[in-house]
């Protein structure tokens, strides 16, 4: 018999994204919506009804596991991880909302969990690491990915393996790797065992593997069209599995048997119970069970009422195929039958285009949709198994097939540009006809409230986002995902902790998009990291910083760029020297350390006076288009070591190659081209950086030197995230200048940049905000020293103060304003 939907599992409010169903009659799903539930029903013939609600903190629950009843725990306990970076465990028979035991040690979202039946638990977490937990307490850490891990699989209490964004499989005993398995091109995502054959993994290059122990693969299942999740092993042996092209497929004898179409974009975990139904958990926020018993199939208007949902979904034309309509047969096409599961058949249907499927179990074509083409607008394209906003077609010779061009509207169009040229062979000297055919192609895309201006550089991801909203919820998500970057990293909090999150956008950590957004979400990106969206009492003491990063992926790009120079006679010069790749080198290994455990003294010797001067080098005498990667990397030496610079000549020339680097001496006109803003916003974050609460200012004409060079441009020509940064180097400064006296020449110059953007920005509030909080320092100091503003200072202060919260009607600027009058 074929599945068929049973049961519609509909509370949550934002993507599932795990399940588990350890009975026939006992359903736990987590949701990024901040809850699990757990859903229960007395036997099969009965609904599942929604037993209790599991919430222990304000952060998207990314994972949910069971361990089955002990001396304690009658009916088990749930397990969930996420956001907060905290393990917690439930016991389903208590009527208590608090957690029986809070598992802590985790850096980053933990997302993957499972249990084996004496309780033994393991955790895999963003922050490169999986975990082993006995007794609810820490046993082992499991260190040797070099990316995020996001699946676990306990074998039994002393074995367990382990899947990575490194593309790798890990095989422990204890703590120790016994087996590495290679073969994925893409992060793996999910894991599961296949009795007497060993394992079956699933991962971002949209395949499925199954493996024995021994690391040979004993067949591959190909058919998903993009990301697959999550898998699952029916008693019978048949693998189940769920992905981003909207299907769970079950898979007999290594062939689809059945797919089943979701009205969701993504199926994010799939799970399946002891008596062979199946368990979805969707972006839609319902779950879903199958089953491929007609006894527990849902009734048939139940059944009707769901087919048309996913046949009423309009499905991009990329998901099945390109179209040109004037080909497609008419809906006598439906007559002929499939030839295998899963198949889709495009037809004409009138004006309409439609896709139908083949289920093999019925032996009828399903709709699945209507066929739309939206590129710039929603669409995705998949190339090389990526997905783009677009895949435009080259022609580069008459003749010659085009060649193909992939771009997001996040991208810098100098940095796909290049990398176009780069993978094409084709000279650098086209790169400004490249960038003006991309700038052309893409105008009028939309960006929402543009904070995806500036994304990263080396992923296209915006990871200096947070996934929070702040114009209309309480507080910032602090994390970002360290594969992509893709909004997920922990920025600092200078102040009492943020208040709870609302709903958050549910942008996909793999590519940095916001296509995931489930009914809850807020329709345009979110943006960078607010300084807290509580009101906050004077003085703040603590500056933010731009500390984080994707060293593996900087590394890269940079030796990237050095060989493209190196293999150009007109550039070759410009490469990299044998000492100064050594020099480089020795820097990124330190920075990796530094970065991967933040608050550890990295094993590795910190750069010095002469690693600065390999970059002021490279800062000096590489082309603009190719400067980005090496100003982020003067960020991190600037974020993670200040002793590197420390000598006052050293800092001066360091310093001085960062601005030439950016261009900051060019004209101020509009538009400033997008590889030089780029450029200057990460020359922003790297002097924010430079202010942390160990800086000594000495005396002080090293940062006259760095405001008086910012007050050169006119802040009206900056977007949203250099105004942010910009408002960060002051508010970092001003509480350097809360331990350390500033010489009043200093403590003017600092004062006429905060007084300026405070009278001229009127749109972002978080800039707005970051310059007030400064202010409010400034003020501070002032009058708890002998040193008093001016009268003039005083009042242009006070006229601005009585302004701002008229521009931007928030409490906290109400409350910072009215606190810093309080001084005035």
């Amino acid at each position: 018999m074929p599945y068929k939907l049973s049961a519609n599992l509909a509370a949550h409010t934002s993507d599932v994204r795990a399940v588990s169903s350890p009975s026939d009659n006992l359903v736990l799903s987590a949701s990024r919506d901040t809850t699990a539930i757990s859903w229960t029903r007395p036997s099969s013939n009965v609904p599942f009804q929604k037993q209790a609600v599991l919430r222990a903190g304000s952060r998207f629950v990314s994972a949910v596991t069971y361990i089955p009843p002990s001396q304690g725990a009658p009916e088990g306990y749930a397990v969930t991880g996420g956001q907060d970076t905290i393990i917690n465990v439930f016991s389903l028979a208590s009527a208590s909302e608090e957690p029986s035991f809070s598992l802590l040690g985790h850096t980053q979202n933990v997302c993957a969990l499972h249990a084996t039946s004496d309780g033994t638990i393991i955790s895999g977490s963003w922050d490169q690491t999986a975990r082993v937990w006995k007794n609810f307490a820490l046993a082992y850490e499991l260190i040797g990915h070099q990316q995020s891990v996001w699946a676990v699989l306990a074998i039994d209490s002393d074995q367990f393996l382990t899947g990575s964004a490194d593309n790798t499989i890990k095989l422990w005993r204890t703590h120790k790797t016994v087996k590495t398995y290679t073969g994925h091109t893409q992060a793996v995502r999910g894991l599961a065992l296949v009795p007497d054959v060993g394992f079956a993994s699933c991962s971002n290059d949209s395949e499925i593997r199954v493996w024995t122990m021994e690391g040979d693969v004993v067949y591959t299942l190909s058919g998903h069209t993009s990301f697959v999740y999550s898998l699952s092993v029916l008693a019978t042996g048949d693998i189940v599995s769920g992905g981003e092209d909207r299907t769970v497929r079950i898979w007999r004898d290594g062939e689809c048997a059945q797919t089943i179409v979701h009205p969701a974009i993504s199926v994010w975990a799939v799970s399946s119970m002891p008596n062979g139904d199946i368990v979805t958990g969707c972006s839609d926020g319902v779950v879903r069970v199958f089953s491929a018993s007609e006894d527990r199939w849902a009734p048939a208007d139940s059944i009707k009422a769901f087919e048309d949902q996913v046949a009423s979904t309009a499905l991009p034309a990329q998901q099945v195929g390109d179209v040109k309509k004037s080909d497609l047969p008419g809906v006598e096409a439906l007559s002929q039958p499939g030839k295998k599961a899963g198949e889709v058949k495009m037809i004409k249907n009138n004006d309409l285009v439609e896709a139908h499927q083949w289920d093999g179990a019925s032996g009828q074509w399903q709709k699945i949709g209507d066929v739309v083409d939206a590129v710039g607008s929603g669409r995705k394209q998949l190339y090389q198994g990526r997905e783009y906003d677009y895949v435009f077609d080259v022609d580069v010779q008459e003749g010659v097939p085009p060649l193909k061009l992939p771009y997001n509207a996040s991208d810098n169009p100098y940095a796909a540009a290049q990398k176009f040229l780069e993978s094409n062979d084709l000279p650098l000297t086209y790169l400004d006809e490249v960038v003006k055919f991309i700038e052309k192609n893409t105008a009028g895309v939309s960006l929402g409230s543009g904070s995806n201006d500036y994304s990263d550089p080396f992923t296209g991801a915006s990871r200096y986002q947070a996934s929070q909203n702040t114009a209309s919820s309480g507080g910032a998500s602090e994390f970002m995902d360290p594969f992509t970057g893709g909004s997920r990293y922990r920025a600092p909090v200078a102040a009492p902790a943020p208040a709870p999150q609302a709903s958050a956008p549910t942008g996909d950590p793999w590519t940095g998009g916001g296509r995931y957004s489930g009914p809850s979400a807020p329709s345009s990106p979110p943006p960078s990291q607010p300084l807290s969206m509580k009101p906050i009492d004077l003085p703040v003491k603590s500056p933010l910083s731009f500390r984080q990063a994707n060293v593996p992926a900087m590394q890269s790009k940079l030796y990237q760029f050095d060989e493209v120079l190196r293999n150009e006679i007109s550039t070759s010069s410009l490469s990299m020297y044998s000492k100064e790749l050594n020099l480089i080198d020795e820097t990124f290994v330190y920075l990796s350390q530094a970065v991967a455990k933040p608050n550890e003294i990295p094993a590795a010797g910190a750069p010095g006076a002469e690693h600065i001067d390999a970059i002021v080098q490279l800062l000096e005498r590489w082309p603009s288009s190719q400067r980005f990667p090496v100003i982020d990397l003067a960020r991190l030496v600037i974020g993670h070591s200040p002793n590197s610079y420390a000598d006052p000549a050293v800092r001066e020339r360091f310093f001085d190659a960062l601005f030439s680097a950016a261009e900051w001496q060019g004209q101020w006109t509009v538009p400033i081209p997008k590889m030089r803003e780029t450029n200057m916003l990460l020359l922003l974050r790297a002097l924010a950086n430079a202010f942390r609460e160990d800086t000594k200012v000495g005396d002080g004409k090293w940062v006259e030197r760095i405001l008086e060079r910012l007050g050169e441009a006119p802040y009206t020509i900056f977007t949203k995230q250099p105004r942010i940064a910009l408002g960060t180097i002051l508010f970092n400064f001003s509480c350097v200048c809360l331990h350390e006296q500033a010489s009043i020449n200093l403590r003017t110059a600092h004062l006429a940049l905060i007084l300026e953007i405070l009278a001229t920005e009127r749109t972002d509030s978080e800039a707005a905000y970051r310059a007030l909080v400064a202010l409010g320092n400034v003020v501070f100091t002032a009058s708890s020293t002998s040193n008093p503003l001016s009268s003039p200072q005083a009042e242009q202060a006070k006229q601005i103060l009585a302004n701002l919260p008229l521009a931007f009607n928030e409490d906290r600027m109400r409350a910072m304003a009215a606190g810093i009058r309080s001084l005035l």
